[in-house]
């Protein structure tokens, strides 16, 4: 009875809408929206555990004349882990899954398979032994109702980059196969579980999970550029729902958020929440069951990004004081970046300094020269031609190196663009085309035409040359 009436009156509380601006995030908002490039921001503030203040600033697709409201919907990406980590911990306390056994005593196809150790701790917590790497590749599987059982089935055979424990790394694989999991254990699909056993209770009455199909009325996201941006569509995935599919408004993660910090046993005791804001293991010193956790700052919090949309959540739990800040722009590299603007919203709600993130210059270079590098293999395509009799000229060890070296250093700038650069950043390059399609194209671009380039010379220069004919005596 205790326990129904904690939830009925999360219920009632989420009638109060944060419809009261913040004057330090309006003016913080006035100065920083423009110089991200965002075409808007919504906003909500906890102080003292209860919903204070949120608005919104912008538009929800550039040039519509549509305004963004703190009620916008807008997927919240990796925020979204914490609600499967939620939902995990549930059925903990219901004493129908262990923490700290093997998850493939609830997943059995995985129990003769490369993961077979890893226990459910260390899927919540990245220390299951899966790279960043592994949990960005695209895994296929249909949009219908058995997306994430079809992509998790793909997993079985899918060896950890790790052993358990041995090293903290963020990995939507984690989540893919917890989602999965809570849906096997609990009878019920992701979708309806976390919306009859989180959404509803805590009075998240404009949010929901992501289901396969397009919302008209959720923010629009917009993919970087160049110096513009790329509308996304308001599609959304089954599969990837635990990771980063949960559909909510910065009035109702604000709620979301006021139910962690309660103390009270509602959705989860009181002492549930507080272990997942704490640090889960040794191994993970800065992640505790779906939140990042600073105890420098005395701050929980977690980020999200999904195509043209970023997110940040962040509590105070000591203060019972908490910012949620979403975006619907996707950063670039170096240019029309939201980190600052996101940072600097959540310090003015928190009521804390900010000192910016600095100079993006070294980034913005990097951008441009990657950019220009197509032009100028273009550029040397075109000077290979108009020079193609100095070029057929080139002979002896020195003509041939100048000749054959240029295709070894361009096949190499091809391999670090396609497959290091995308390996030491986490995410293939198919992914990084649909977060950052301007990257991807110049990486492309830059490792193909570099190697056409190397490899037109030496056409040119095997090809049309003159051969010596014998002379009649």
């Amino acid at each position: 009875m205790v326990r129904l009436l904690a939830i009925l009156a999360l219920g009632i509380g989420a009638v109060l809408p944060a419809s009261t601006p913040d004057p330090d995030v309006e003016t913080t908002i006035a100065v920083e929206l423009p110089a991200s490039g965002a075409p808007g921001v919504a906003y909500a503030v906890v102080t003292d555990g209860e919903v204070s203040a949120g608005g919104a600033e912008g538009e929800r697709l550039a040039g519509s004349g549509e305004a963004l409201t703190a009620q916008t919907p807008f997927v919240i990406g990796s925020i979204s882990k914490s609600f499967t980590a939620l939902a995990i911990m549930q059925l903990v306390e219901a004493g129908e899954i262990d923490l700290d056994a093997p998850f493939s005593d609830y997943l059995t196809d995985f129990a003769d398979g490369p993961a077979a150790g890893i226990t459910v701790r260390q899927l919540l917590s990245h220390t299951s032994g899966y790279s960043t790497l592994q949990g960005n590749a695209s895994h296929d599987g249909s949009d219908d109702t058995e997306a994430l059982a079809q992509v998790v089935d793909g997993l079985v055979d899918l060896d950890p980059a790790y052993a358990p424990d041995e090293r903290w790394e963020y990995s939507n694989t984690n989540y893919q196969i917890a989602g999965r999991m809570l849906e096997v254990v609990s009878g019920q699909e992701y979708q309806s579980y976390i919306a009859e056993h989180i959404l509803e209770p805590v009075g998240m009455a404009d949010s929901f999970v992501a289901d396969g199909a397009a919302h008209d009325e959720m923010a629009i996201g917009h993919r970087p550029w160049f110096f513009g941006s790329l509308p996304a569509d308001t599609h959304t995935d089954r599969a990837t729902a635990p990771q980063g599919g949960v559909v909510s408004t910065a009035d109702d993660l604000a709620l979301y958020l006021q139910t962690m910090m309660n103390g009270e046993d509602d959705v989860l005791s009181a002492e549930g929440k507080a272990l997942m804001m704490r640090p889960a293991s040794p191994a993970s010193p800065w992640y505790g069951l779906g939140w990042f956790i600073d105890t420098a700052n005395g701050t929980v919090w977690h980020s999200g990004a999904t195509p043209g949309i970023e997110t940040l959540a962040t509590m105070v739990p000591s203060q019972a004081d908490a910012v949620v800040v979403f975006v619907n722009r996707g950063s670039g590299m170096g240019f029309g970046e939201t980190v600052q603007l996101r940072n600097a919203v959540t310090a003015a709600g928190l009521d804390r300094e900010y000192a910016g993130e600095g100079s993006r210059w070294g980034q913005q270079l990097l951008f441009i020269g990657l950019a220009l590098l197509p032009l100028f293999y273009l550029a040397a395509i075109v000077w290979a031609w108009l020079h193609r009799r100095q070029i057929r000229a080139k002979s002896g060890v020195a003509g041939q190196f100048s000749l054959w070296f240029p295709l070894l250093t361009t096949i190499i700038a091809a391999w670090v663009m396609l497959s290091l650069v995308p390996d030491m950043i986490g995410a293939p390059i198919g992914t990084i085309l649909l977060f950052q399609p301007d990257l991807g194209l110049v990486l492309i671009a830059g490792a193909v035409l570099g190697v056409v380039w190397s490899t037109f010379r030496l056409v040119v220069a095997f090809t049309g040359r003159r051969t010596s004919t014998p002379t009649e005596g």
